[in-house]
């Protein structure tokens, strides 16, 4: 293979659920279409990545500075899914089983990789509770050691805004699970299922 093909190929297998094959059968249906196709995908991806941008509330993606859950009247904006990342959002849209706004951390305490709270989207959600108009906390972080370490951190930045109700998901997500692999149901389940938490 040539260097420009070993360059795309590495940069491929970079993506999440991308192994050697499948970047590798990317790299080359990308090489064998038109140039027409490949100049499209190439400015459809330029255009996404200086349009996008996070949520100023809620750490979405949007074009705006505010997402279309935040801005939707229609949800319940007292209660609060707290996410580790995007996909995750998706998956429980994907149930239309909640109807409360979202707030994404963009990530999950991890020590050993470096990951301290100030890496996370911490600082706009004391903002958001602050406001006095938060009833109820979600956790839905994964149930494993990084994810049950960030729910105790948020956890204790909430003693001071309570009597906010705190409840964690859990129920039929086997352990060490993410939120963003499970289905449907299982998603619905977990929700339904919330235990309090503090």
């Amino acid at each position: 293979m040539t260097p420009s093909f070993e360059r795309l190929h590495k940069h491929l297998k970079q993506l999440p659920g991308l192994g050697h094959r499948s970047a590798e059968r990317i790299a080359l249906h990308l090489l064998v279409r038109s140039h027409e196709f490949v100049d499209s995908f190439i400015n459809a991806l330029q255009e996404a990545s200086q349009s996008v941008r996070l949520c100023n509330a809620c750490g979405n993606l949007t074009e705006d500075s505010l997402c279309s859950i935040c801005l939707d009247p229609k949800r319940n904006h007292s209660i609060i899914c707290i996410l580790a990342q995007v996909p995750e959002l998706y998956a429980i849209e994907k149930t239309g089983s909640f109807n409360g706004s979202y707030h994404i951390l963009h990530g999950i305490l991890s020590p050993l990789k470096g990951i301290g709270p100030d890496l996370l989207n911490l600082k706009s959600l004391k903002t958001r509770l602050d406001s006095g108009e938060i009833e109820e906390i979600i956790l839905a972080l994964g149930n494993d050691v990084e994810g049950e370490a960030t729910c105790y951190y948020i956890q204790e930045m909430l003693i001071a805004h309570l009597p906010i109700k705190v409840s964690r998901i859990g129920f039929g997500l086997p352990s060490g699970s993410a939120v963003e692999y499970a289905d449907c149901a299982t998603l619905k389940s977990a929700l339904e299922g919330r235990k309090i938490f503090l």
